[in-house]
């Protein structure tokens, strides 16, 4: 892509208008879930008995009669037909991190004519091919059958596009043997743990009304957008993601301007349409904003239940990218598309919330005072404390090596922020005194003409991995291009694991001790035994890896020895115990996680070899040919070329070096893909070899893209994608 080109794109883009849609007088709450089987259009459609026995398996996650089925189906078809479907899929979640789909078509043939069919069988069941997706070893490449199951707790939604509208069904996926291969299963197995562990303890505690506990998530979720014309130019960005390449500019996030700034026209355009999308969807999103980076952006929902909301991210993520395309965008969700400014993360905001309409993680004006939640605040920090090392391999992947532990992410170190009164709170219960009740602090501004403002109980951390954020905690070391199935199941199954630790504890010693002495005993006892995971300073310092070390808190640098965690003893008897994963279940999962990894490195290792081979060094050396007939020009007429000379040598040490580095790199990857071994050590050794071999080949082409003339430098520059929408 010479200069040309690159000035042909940029006037090209310079010349674009923000993408008008049809939204005029949009009425919102019509809109909402205009395109979604909620319960609104089952209770029009549905007898009485199918109602309510859909709306209690929603509500409440309990079993749906099988009769029902054809009676849904039927409904459920005849709704989406009106709203121009002519199709239906099983819309599911296998292990490759995004969604999958088959469409079938309604029709079927009668005595010759063509007639709409849906019933109860195909709502219920589907059969896609197993083989060709992940598995981990639980399936063998000829074995094809799989099951697709319908999710009746998650509601159907028709997905529009231009010439059609496909009704979509979320559900299950699992192997003719049994087991799951997809994210979904789990969430599910440990959304009812958790419920049943919540239950047990609320009962103790006296509380007889409620009668479901399930958690509940808010996804802030982060991307960049670039635009098309940039980003077609860039293999690395079509093959991996990222750039692999690319200097720094002059410019990045240093003025700190861009976070909360004025939202360029076609961004806003596009930030507008993506909400009428998901809006019709019922998606709640709520909130849209720049990002620190300049060129990324954020868009975050209002909570819903985990397994509804983790379905929501998926859409999310969907039309992100499809209605960028529609306004001559790419949108990018790698956690680290540029190197040098902040990363994508989505923050996994994740609470407990009862069928009463109570947040089992809601402080209350008088923290030390709140029984309920102090009890299920010593369970989080239990759990985060005995199995950190599984929430870090939930966010293990390539691409959150690039990010976390940066200025924009939190640390591989899994620690817990409380904030100063939760903590002063935490410490009185361990030491036995009494705590402080605060009166609610009003903050002073200073001008007579703005109000005093209350001021929340934490501060926020934006350096914790998980923090306390008022009545909920947010995971902040998520991946902004995960499914966030895994990293709830996790957070669901490790909670649900100290909450029957509590109950087990405060129920053996009510006979003695009574039950608010039983509850005090166990709590202070528990808080004191892990209470070293609670930090509450500057996760980035030095000091404070220091301090972990001491704590005996893990810290796994990178994905690959996180992915190692996953199938401890430890791990493996906890996920049985909760009916979570079998074991073949979780070892086929580190299995994937590891080939992930191994794939996601070689794809990187060969994408920079073509782009440095093909691309850069002929452009390099015409630069240097250039200059060196010039440096010949001027010292056959006698003229100084001394500092000519210089930058020429310059330039062809950085040649020289890019010629090296593209053969260390390429007898590296030959060496990673010739000694496969176990998933795990595949893994390291693509770590091992070829991630730093990638690593000194971008230091050689950076260097010669700030010398080579940039008429000649074939690849948008960082300046041009990140400035220019």
């Amino acid at each position: 892509m010479p200069a040309s080109v690159r000035s042909a794109a940029i006037q090209s883009i310079a010349n674009k208008r923000p993408v008008e849609f049809p939204h005029a007088k949009i009425n919102l709450p019509e809109l909402f879930g205009a395109n979604v089987f909620g319960l609104q259009a089952m209770r029009a459609r549905l007898p009485d008995g199918a109602y309510k026995g859909l709306q209690s398996c929603m509500e409440h996650g309990q079993g749906l009669d099988p009769a029902l089925a054809d009676q849904v189906a039927n409904a459920m078809k005849e709704w989406a037909v009106e709203r121009g479907a002519t199709h239906f899929t099983h819309w599911f979640q296998p292990m490759t991190g995004s969604t999958a789909e088959k469409h079938d078509s309604f029709a079927n043939l009668e005595d010759g004519r063509l007639i709409m069919e849906f019933n109860g069988k195909v709502l219920v069941k589907g059969e896609p091919d197993a083989s060709s997706f992940p598995s981990g070893g639980l399936r063998a490449t000829f074995e094809a059958r799989g099951y697709t199951a319908w999710d009746p707790t998650s509601p159907a939604f028709i997905r529009e596009n231009t010439n059609g509208a496909t009704l979509c069904i979320p559900t299950a996926f699992c192997s003719w043997t049994g087991e799951a291969l997809d994210e979904k299963t789990p969430l599910l197995r440990s959304s009812e743990a958790l419920n049943r562990e919540a239950l047990r303890l609320l009962r103790l505690l006296g509380d007889t009304k409620v009668g479901v506990v399930y958690p509940t998530l808010g996804c802030e979720q982060e991307y960049f957008l670039v635009d098309r014309d940039f980003y077609l130019f860039r293999p690395d960005l079509i093959a991996t993601g990222r750039t692999l390449f690319g200097a720094k500019p002059p410019k990045g996030q240093e003025l700190e301007d861009h976070y909360f700034g004025s939202i360029p026209p076609r961004v806003l355009a596009f930030m507008q349409e993506v909400e009428h999308e998901l809006w019709k969807l019922g998606v709640p999103v709520k909130t849209r904003h720049n990002e620190v980076a300049p060129g990324q952006y954020e868009l975050a929902p209002i909570f819903e239940r985990t397994t509804v909301a983790s379905d929501h991210n998926m859409l999310c993520m969907e039309v992100l990218k499809q209605v960028g395309l529609k306004h001559g965008f790419q949108c990018l969700l790698h956690e680290k598309p540029f190197a040098g400014i902040n990363g994508s993360g989505k923050h996994n905001n994740w609470s407990m919330a009862t069928d009463t309409g109570e947040n089992l993680l809601e402080p209350g004006h008088s923290p030390h005072e709140n029984m309920r939640f102090v009890v299920m605040l010593s369970a989080v920090v239990r759990a985060v404390d005995l199995h950190a090392d599984l929430m870090r391999v939930t966010i293990a992947h390539a691409g959150n090596d690039h990010r976390l532990g940066a200025n924009e992410a939190p640390p591989a170190i899994i620690s817990i922020y409380l904030g100063e009164q939760l903590s002063e709170v935490v410490d009185a219960i361990v030491s036995g005194t009494q705590g402080k009740g605060r009166a609610r602090e009003l903050m002073r501004l200073g001008a007579s003409a703005l109000p005093p403002l209350p001021r929340d109980a934490t501060d926020r951390n934006r350096t914790s991995p998980f923090a306390f954020t008022g009545n909920k905690f947010e995971f902040r070391a998520v991946g902004s291009a995960q499914a966030v199935a895994k990293p709830n199941a996790i957070l669901n199954t490790i909670v649900a694991d100290s909450l029957a630790y509590l109950s087990d504890k405060i129920a053996a010693l009510i006979p003695t001790r009574g039950l608010e002495a039983a509850i005090n005993d166990v709590v202070a006892e528990t808080l004191a035994k892990h209470q070293r995971v609670i930090f509450n300073g500057n996760g980035y310092s030095a000091e404070w890896h220091a301090e972990a070390e001491r704590r005996g808190l893990p810290n796994f640098r990178n994905a690959v020895d996180a992915i190692g965690q996953f199938c401890t003893p430890k791990s493996l008897a906890l996920f049985e115990r909760f009916g979570v994963l079998t074991g073949k279940e979780a070892e086929s999962r580190m299995a994937i996680q590891a080939e992930s990894y191994s794939k996601a490195i070689a794809i990187e290792g060969q994408s920079a070899l073509s782009i440095a081979r093909t691309t850069v060094l002929p452009a390099a050396q015409k630069h240097a040919h250039a200059v060196a007939v010039s440096v010949r020009a001027q010292k056959d007429l006698g003229l100084s070329t001394e500092q000519q000379e210089k930058r020429l040598r310059a330039t062809s040490q950085h040649i020289e070096a890019l010629i090296v580095g593209i053969d260390e790199l390429q007898a590296r990857f030959e060496h990673a893909e010739h000694h496969a071994g176990a998933p795990l050590d595949h893994a390291r050794t693509y770590r091992d070899t070829v991630v730093p071999a990638i690593s000194t080949l971008r230091e050689s082409v950076d260097a010669l893209e700030a010398l080579v003339d940039d008429a000649l430098w074939p690849l948008p520059k960082y300046r041009e994608m990140l400035f220019i929408q």
